[in-house]
């Protein structure tokens, strides 16, 4: 079972940037579908960007333009760069990652494994 580990978050003001990372241990990184996903307090999971196998991409419409998804294979990272942001994007952010077919890349049930998280708070 691979663990992923995110880190890169913490407190900007809006219009800034940062950058999430996401790095997974295991052997199959080349065959995971994976994704990030954002939870406010008191609102459910949003995804936010997906990755492909194929690198393939897909975002939410609240982030595209500003936010880009991208995997490096030979570190076996996740990124997810976050440009512009706004105080609407503050939340837990979490990476996700399956190895099974995804039919809908940001449904988080189509997920089997996760990291922690890491908190990204936007101020105006």
């Amino acid at each position: 079972q691979p663990q992923l580990v995110e880190s890169g978050g913490g407190s900007v003001q809006a219009g800034e940037s940062l950058r999430l990372s996401c790095t997974v241990s295991g052997y199959f990184f080349n065959n995971y579908y994976m994704a990030w996903f954002r939870q406010a307090p008191g609102k459910g999971r949003e995804g936010v960007a997906a990755a492909g196998v194929d690198g393939a991409t897909t975002y939410a419409d609240s982030v595209k333009g500003r936010f880009t998804v991208s995997k490096d294979y030979a570190t076996k990272t996740l990124y997810l760069q976050m440009n512009n942001l706004k105080p609407e994007d503050t939340a837990m952010y979490y990476c996700a990652a399956t190895t099974t077919v995804v039919v809908w890349p940001l449904l988080d049930s189509d997920y089997h494994y996760w990291g922690q998280g890491t908190q990204v708070t936007v101020s105006s």
